[in-house]
């Protein structure tokens, strides 16, 4: 993996002034005012997510990366699941779109709903709004999220409640383990790789490379109760961070021809 250099070079700064950022812009008020038409109709959200992925889709490629994906088929082995990823970028979300094929929710920070297009795009297709500041409101969207998931909705969460500031993984808060347990459902785990180096925390020019997402097997929950909690919040952890581990020469063989790039 490419490692972004400390000081960088002016052409990415002005390749990221000049074309970049224009060009996402350009796509992300397209299609979310798109979206926004279509959800007055589109009732079931398949449209909305259509257009979500679409959007997605064409900001990594604005963003001059390829994305790759690793351990797909382990998407299909459940139609409701809690999917879990480290938070690394404000580019993860376009990344966790373009990826996962199949419509989903998203538990996100609820200071993302005032910006336009992102925020009328996250109500209007029934995001979940999680407010970090109020546990009773917090409480009340973990609620929303296991009613989701016990109506076959598959939901999306970032279970370190922000971006990291170095690379590494934070902490993790307790809330994918409370879903997939109260819902009873598997407990799957992912990995970003690259994108931290794309787009780091407090930075806003783009160093393009390779993005990699990789799916680990599905945690089961079943039996498990709340008391278990923090013991599945660890394993979803180590799990995540096994799946980040660099790999030798012959599970490399192995993952490139499962690998697909997006």
């Amino acid at each position: 993996m490419r490692q972004r250099p400390n000081s960088l070079p002016w052409i990415y700064r002005w390749r990221t002034n000049l074309i970049h950022l224009p060009l996402m812009t350009v796509i992300t008020a397209v299609c979310g005012s798109l979206s926004l038409l279509v959800s007055v109709v589109d009732k079931k959200g398949n449209t909305q997510h259509s257009i979500a992925r679409i959007w997605a889709r064409a900001c990594v490629w604005a963003s001059g990366s390829k994305l790759r994906v690793i351990g797909a088929e382990k998407l299909e082995k459940h139609p409701a699941a809690v999917y879990a990823s480290n938070h690394t970028s404000y580019m993860d979300t376009p990344v966790i779109f373009a990826a996962l094929p199949f419509q989903f929710r998203i538990l996100a920070r609820k200071v993302l709903w005032p910006i336009p297009f992102i925020g009328w795009y996250l109500n209007r297709s029934k995001q979940i709004p999680i407010d970090t500041n109020n546990p009773r409101a917090s409480l009340s969207s973990l609620g929303a999220g296991v009613k989701a998931l016990r109506s076959g909705m598959a939901l999306f969460v970032f279970p370190e409640g922000g971006r990291t500031s170095d690379g590494e993984l934070r902490p993790f808060q307790s809330g994918a383990a409370y879903l997939a347990i109260r819902a009873q459902v598997p407990l799957t785990p992912i990995a970003l790789s690259g994108v931290y180096e794309l787009l780091p925390i407090h930075t806003r020019h783009l160093y393009s490379g390779e993005l990699t997402l990789k799916i680990g097997e599905p945690i089961e929950t079943a039996g498990m109760t709340l008391r278990q909690t923090d013991e599945l919040t660890e394993q979803l952890r180590a799990a995540i961070e096994k799946l980040r581990e660099p790999r030798g020469t012959e599970a490399a063989s192995e993952v490139e021809a499962a690998g697909t790039e997006v």
